[in-house]
């Protein structure tokens, strides 16, 4: 997902602050992502992770790390591993969605195929636990094991709850928080831990990336019906998929019967036809459910705000403050 559709940019403030450290992140990352003896290795990963992603999830790692008075070489070590195990969940979704469109250029697996992408994923995963072993911490492997395993969890989860209109706000929360706000949460953790803080500041972490990413998949979501290609997707890709994001689920909670309708054959059945995709935004636009949803991101995003105040002052803090706004301002 872009975050280039507003006016400011937070994240490129960060990432001229953490310039140094990111170059050793980049340097690490493509060192690592060699392979002497599977060249289809290196020619995978570097194709998503050349693509001009912002390297958000690793930057939250040197960002918590640096804020905290680390000094050390291991937040270069960890913010890798966090970029490693985003870049093989990223090469596994695309997979099992099918995509044909990552980042604005095409998908590996369609480049290459099915089984590289999913091989080149498993690698990636090996090679995050291997960096995160050399850290010497075993909270640190804890933390980042837990995340990897829930991560995973919540990509099942989405797998069982997709084209089921039963699926509740609650279980869609579930959704997010494995899938995309587990790392978000892991990443900042782990710099606060490599750092030496007690477990009041930790915590604080934790629970900012933890609001940060449920707010950055509910907008991910809200772009979905609302954003413009130049975020990278195809827009209308998660009704294509028969994912119930938040919006159409609360859409499908207000329907009347042929509404219900509409939203059985094309969703539960996956019978779907030309114009669907326009009376889905349709009937979401009818009852309201992109605002209401973007209200919840700012919430997430007022709770991500708040729990740095467990945090020393620092000038990095006031930039995780901006960057948290400026998810939301992209919908605005």
């Amino acid at each position: 997902m872009s975050l280039d559709t507003a006016v400011s940019k937070p994240h490129e403030q960060l990432a001229a602050t953490l310039a140094d450290d990111l170059s050793a992140v980049n340097d690490m990352i493509r060192e690592r992502m060699a392979s002497e003896h599977a060249p289809r290795i290196p020619e995978v990963t570097a194709h998503l992770v050349e693509a001009g992603g912002k390297r958000l999830r690793p930057m939250l790692t040197l960002a918590a790390a640096r804020m905290c008075g680390y000094d050390g070489p291991h937040h270069v070590h960890l913010a890798a591993t966090v970029e490693f195990i985003h870049t093989a969940t990223l090469l596994h979704d695309d997979v099992v969605d099918e995509s044909s469109q990552r980042r604005g250029r095409p998908t590996a697996n369609l480049l290459w195929d099915n089984t590289s992408s999913v091989l080149v994923g498993d690698y990636l995963f090996a090679r995050a636990f291997q960096l995160m072993v050399e850290t010497g911490s075993m909270r640190v492997l804890d933390i980042l094991a837990n995340a990897s395993a829930t991560i995973a969890e919540g990509e099942v989860l989405q797998l069982t709850a997709a084209a089921d209109l039963a699926t509740t706000e609650e279980i869609y929360l579930k959704v997010v928080r494995g899938k995309t706000a587990a790392l978000f949460s892991a990443a900042m953790e782990v710099g606060g831990v490599i750092a030496g803080q007690d477990d009041p500041v930790v915590q604080a972490l934790f629970d900012y990336g933890d609001a940060l990413g449920i707010a950055f998949q509910i907008v991910d979501d809200l772009l979905d019906y609302g954003g413009t290609s130049a975020t990278g997707k195809n827009i209308g890709d998660d009704f294509r998929e028969r994912k119930l994001t938040l919006p159409v689920i609360r859409a499908v909670a207000r329907a009347d019967t042929s509404e219900m309708e509409f939203w059985t054959r094309t969703i539960a059945k996956g019978r779907q036809e030309k114009g669907d995709l326009d009376r889905a935004m349709a009937l979401i636009a009818k009852y309201g459910t992109m605002e209401m949803t973007r209200l919840d991101a700012i919430d997430w995003v007022e709770k991500a705000k708040a729990a740095l105040g467990a945090v020393p002052d620092h000038d990095i803090k006031s930039m995780l403050i901006d960057l948290a706004d400026y998810v939301v301002a992209r919908v605005n």
